[in-house]
């Protein structure tokens, strides 16, 4: 029998082809041997380390913590960019009115079609109310009742009438803010989102609290302020939940309307200096001024809600002309207060101007409030924080104050007044840093802010928003 060496096998053979083993070690199947044990080895350690991440995602993304940030975020970015849509819009109209009652100021002959326009304005304005009675005033104590009250809500209406009504307004310079209807506008956007994102009844809120957020932080370019009034402002609660969906709201929103307006603050101020600690004895007496004038100022803001219960257009059609009267005679007071906070932290000189500013601007904006078209009154009471502010600080100049401190008390007057008709002092404290740019009077606001709302709550006066909310559910349960 004659043998032959097998090269891959390791065994030899016979001519007949049948395999002898002879008992030698194949170092190629020692070695495949060797790698795949090697192999099946590391399997071993990478696979747990894989199933454990694949399974922490999975339940991440199952989470409710999750679809919450993950529904306020798409809320954010959605109603940020209605939100913004619509501060352009105010911003034009406001603009527009400014350049019609100069024109008309120079042009008399001009005074008729302006009065036609007012009532074609003043009826659409009512016809569009009455199919979405929500849209009327702020917006603010409709979001709250829907979140604390369970009051309803149809999107759709509501960010209709809102545009519509609101841009009707600012094109006759009517003394409204844009804050309060951006808040309802992406509370609205945010229920949209409800059905195709397949949200549980608690998810709803959380996206509603969101898209709230995410109108005020759009509104005014104040991201941290529309975290706060959302947890502040609609609930009054710090649950995990709340502060995820308010934070992922008001943060998404802010970085939309960066790229569309651009990272500076809302309100040009000048230089505001800062006080020492020897110097903080100035603000005390504005903090209980700010109390008291923004007690003042609830009570006549909600005796004015009369007007809207006038027949007919004839509420809307009363502030359309006291538009008039103030475009014509004191043209400063028209709008939100921008511009009328820029006079007033910067060039306001006579005490008796100013309080001529703060009494024309307060009755304006009852007027404008009190007829029921959509609009807001944040914008407005800052704008009367800052002239009782400034009317404080002239009074202390009379009696040898640096003319210098001028501006920080007019800031804190702005935040004190704030605070003490809404009820919200974080929120009153940060959105004046943002809006004015600066950390360096935290301080004297924060103390003015205190003491505000002491004042206030002493004198039994209810926060604005939740005394028109109890408003409305009564007038639901009639």
């Amino acid at each position: 029998m004659t043998l032959r060496w097998g090269v891959r096998k390791g065994r030899t053979s016979d001519t007949t082809g049948d395999e002898v083993s002879d008992g030698r070690i194949d170092l190629c199947d020692q070695s495949a041997g060797i790698a795949a044990r090697d192999e099946e080895a590391g399997c071993e350690t990478i696979d747990p380390v894989r199933t454990f991440f694949i399974t922490r995602l999975h339940r991440l993304a199952s989470s409710r913590r999750w679809r919450v940030a993950r529904n306020g975020i798409l809320a954010g970015i959605t109603g940020g960019a209605a939100a913004s849509l619509y501060r352009f819009c105010i911003e034009e109209a406001t603009r527009a009115a400014l350049s019609g009652y100069s024109f008309l100021g120079r042009h008399w002959w001009a005074l008729l079609a302006w009065l036609v326009a007012a009532v074609i304005v003043s009826l659409t304005v009512w016809l569009l109310l009455l199919r979405e009675p929500q849209a009327t005033g702020s917006g603010i104590p409709q979001v709250k009742g829907y979140l604390i009250a369970r009051m309803g809500m149809r999107p759709t209406p509501v960010v209709v009438t809102r545009f519509l009504g609101g841009v009707g307004g600012a094109l006759f310079g009517l003394s409204l803010g844009r804050e309060g209807p951006s808040i309802h506008i992406g509370a609205a956007i945010a229920k949209l989102l409800a059905r195709p994102l397949r949200a549980t009844s608690e998810e709803q809120d959380h996206l509603v609290t969101s898209g709230a957020s995410a109108g005020l932080a759009a509104a005014f370019n104040a991201p941290v302020s529309g975290i706060l009034f959302g947890i502040e402002g609609l609930h009054r609660s710090f649950s995990p939940l709340v502060i995820a969906s308010a934070s992922t709201g008001a943060l998404a929103a802010s970085a939309v309307s960066t790229l569309v307006f651009g990272p500076h603050p809302i309100l040009q101020f000048g230089v505001v200096s800062s006080l020492g600690l020897s110097q903080l004895w100035m603000v005390m007496p504005l903090g209980v001024l700010a109390g008291l004038v923004g007690a003042l100022v609830n009570r006549i803001l909600l005796a004015s809600q009369g007007l809207a219960r006038l027949p007919g257009p004839a509420g809307i059609l009363t502030a359309m002309v006291g538009a008039l009267f103030a475009g014509c005679m004191l043209p400063q007071v028209l709008g939100g207060g921008e511009p009328l906070i820029g006079w007033a932290e910067q060039t306001a000189t006579g005490i008796g101007l100013v309080v001529l500013m703060l009494c024309a601007k307060t009755a304006f904006t009852a007027i404008s409030f009190g007829s029921g078209i959509p609009g807001g009154i944040f914008m407005p009471i800052l704008a009367i924080g800052t002239l009782t502010g400034t009317g404080y600080a002239l009074v202390l100049q009379a009696w040898g104050a640096p003319r210098g401190d001028q501006a920080i008390l007019a800031v804190c007057g702005m935040a004190g007044l704030l605070a003490a008709s809404v009820r919200t002092p974080l929120t009153s404290i940060l959105l004046t840093a943002e809006m004015s740019g600066s950390l360096s009077h935290l301080l004297p606001v924060a103390v003015v802010v205190i003491l505000a709302v002491f004042t206030a709550d002493a004198l039994g006066v209810p926060p604005i928003y939740d005394a028109l909310l109890d408003r409305m559910l009564a007038s639901e349960e009639l």
